[in-house]
């Protein structure tokens, strides 16, 4: 045999052995929750009601166990004015807050925690914006959004950023490096109930997004005791509008300043990264503001991650059908290769419409996975084109080595069921080292699905509290070095996906090696180590005291 025929032997064999891997069963069981969207459609066909909504998880009552919230629609009626808000005044259109009570039982506390909620709600972004110790939440909305203080496990409506217009994903970070949590703002459209109009033959159609202008979003900086300013024109993001829906915040590109990327529905994509203590968009330079194609495309969610563990941050947007997802990894600071037909990406979702999303390693092997929330946004997309579904199963594709593979048949029953699926957040719900999800469906019943996989992966995970810097530590990165050698980055941060809001920890699955060391960048630069801490726990660290 020649050394030829022996290295390709070699290679087929490994593909083999890897796509066997990738087939491996990992099942999600379904748990009663309760809760359903309500997207109160109309005859008018009002753009928003096709959009909502997100998902937050958040230890709200400081138990050691994540809880829910869920942000529902309200109201509308087909003759709605601007000066009339819509309705959320039944409970059966109050946003939910349920309490995680433990083996896997949730109690409605929505009342008695002071949640109910107004206007139309979309997405929720958690943040301990006092440095108290307690999760804060902030809810965006079709109108005023909503700030909420928690104390100690009760939540009271503060005079908060009350962004204009329609607002869609959020997220808290430190932008100035004060130790307090500012509050960045997506906005989505130019749209009012004045200019929501049906569109497509006899009427009978949700109109593009095309048809309605972009907006500036807004960054709130926080100045202590319940203020917020808006610096959105000092920063100059006021000059860059957009389309925005999902966000999610990081150190992007190892500088020590938190940067923004915002997924924008039919627009460029926007990387904003600090430079001065201004945000300047940096789509096109850093090669994410179009797919690899050069096209625009409607991005819906998006996430970080060092997929490819090499150090640096990836990033990750979904789309609609068609379009497919974008996939850009960092080959040097803040420059991307658009990388999804290589990686395996595009051909799992080329057809597909993508919502929620987050990487998150769900069979604790050491690679970051990918879970995606599908569903198209027009609910007659069968007419029009009939080789797409308005309603779509969710999507779980494994990582091996880099490259992704699609076992959603093997995830479970969940996942051969179609929905309209929306937001999406991913934690460990029971602290058991494997990873939950929460799903939103738009008009319909949420999911809450139970990660059963089986126990032979090690894994470790961090909770980091702030001293010098915020409370929450969103911005450390965190490094785990392994017994075999190998680097994995983690980036703190709770926003993420679709108008949602994830478990705050850094989770590493192991596989089969130990954690030999644990490198932390604090915010602001601080570095800690730690060696050889013990698996298959969560480990509290506390940033040391500056000295």
């Amino acid at each position: 045999m020649t050394a030829r025929g022996a290295l390709w032997i070699a290679t087929m064999a490994a593909a083999y052995l890897l796509a066997a891997a990738a087939g491996r069963a990992q099942p999600f069981e379904p748990v009663e929750i309760g809760f359903r969207h309500q997207a109160s459609k109309t005859s008018a066909k009002h753009l928003i009601e096709t959009m909502g909504a997100g998902v937050a998880l958040l230890d709200y009552d400081g138990d050691g166990l994540l809880d829910l919230f869920f942000v529902n629609g309200a109201r509308l009626h087909p003759q709605m004015a601007d000066d009339a808000e819509p309705d959320k005044s039944e409970p059966a259109f109050w946003n939910r807050l349920y309490r995680n009570r433990g083996d896997w039982r949730f109690e409605d506390v929505t009342a008695a925690a002071g949640l109910a909620g107004r206007g139309y709600g979309m997405g929720a972004a958690v943040g301990d914006y006092d440095n108290d110790g307690d999760p804060d939440l902030y809810v965006t909305n079709y109108g005023p959004d909503i700030l909420y203080r928690n104390d100690g496990g009760r939540f009271t409506e503060v005079p908060g950023p009350a962004t204009p217009g329609w607002s869609a994903g959020a997220a808290f970070l430190d932008y100035d490096g004060d130790g307090r949590l500012d509050l960045f703002v997506a906005r989505y459209l130019d749209w009012s109930f004045a200019v929501s109009r049906p569109c497509g033959e006899q009427d009978a159609s949700y109109c593009h997004p095309r048809l309605f202008g972009a907006v500036s979003h807004r960054l709130y900086r926080n100045l202590e005791d319940d203020r917020f300013e808006d610096v959105s024109e000092r920063v100059r993001l006021t000059q860059a509008p957009g389309k925005g829906l999902g966000v999610t915040v990081a150190d992007i590109d190892g500088d020590g300043a938190m940067d923004v990327f915002v997924a924008n529905d039919s627009v460029p994509q926007q990387l904003f990264l600090q430079r001065g203590g201004r945000l300047v968009e940096s789509g096109v330079p850093s090669g994410v503001a179009y797919d690899a194609d050069g096209r625009t495309y409607s991005g819906m969610g998006t996430a970080l991650a060092d997929y490819d563990q090499d150090g640096d941050l990836d990033l990750f947007v979904n789309a609609l059908a068609l379009e497919g997802y974008s996939l850009y990894r960092q080959t040097e600071p803040a420059e991307f290769d658009a990388v999804a037909a290589g990686s395996g990406l595009l051909a799992a979702t080329e057809r597909n419409s993508g919502w929620g999303a987050g990487f998150g390693d769900f069979d604790n092997d050491g690679w970051s996975d990918l879970f995606v929330a599908q569903g198209h946004v027009m609910d007659d997309i069968e007419r029009s084109q009939p080789g797409l579904r308005y309603r779509e199963p969710l999507l779980l594709l494994r990582n091996l080595f880099g490259r992704f593979y699609d076992v959603s048949a093997k995830a479970g029953e969940a996942f051969g069921q179609a929905r309209a699926a929306r937001g999406a957040a991913i934690g460990d719900l029971d602290n058991d080292g494997r990873l939950d999800l929460a799903v939103q469906v738009n008009d319909g019943p949420a999911l809450l699905l139970r990660n059963r996989a089986p126990d032979g992966n090690a894994w470790i995970g961090f909770e980091l509290v702030g001293d010098a810097s915020n409370c929450d530590s969103i911005g450390a990165r965190v490094t785990l070095i392994d017994s075999e050698g190998k680097r994995r980055l983690r980036s703190l941060q709770r926003a993420g996906g679709y108008l949602s809001a994830g478990d705050p920890r850094a989770h590493f699955g192991l596989g089969r090696a130990a954690a030999e060391r644990v490198e932390i960048v604090w915010p602001g630069g601080r570095k800690q180590t730690l060696d050889a801490p013990a698996p298959n726990r969560y480990h509290r660290v506390v940033q040391p005291p500056v000295e």
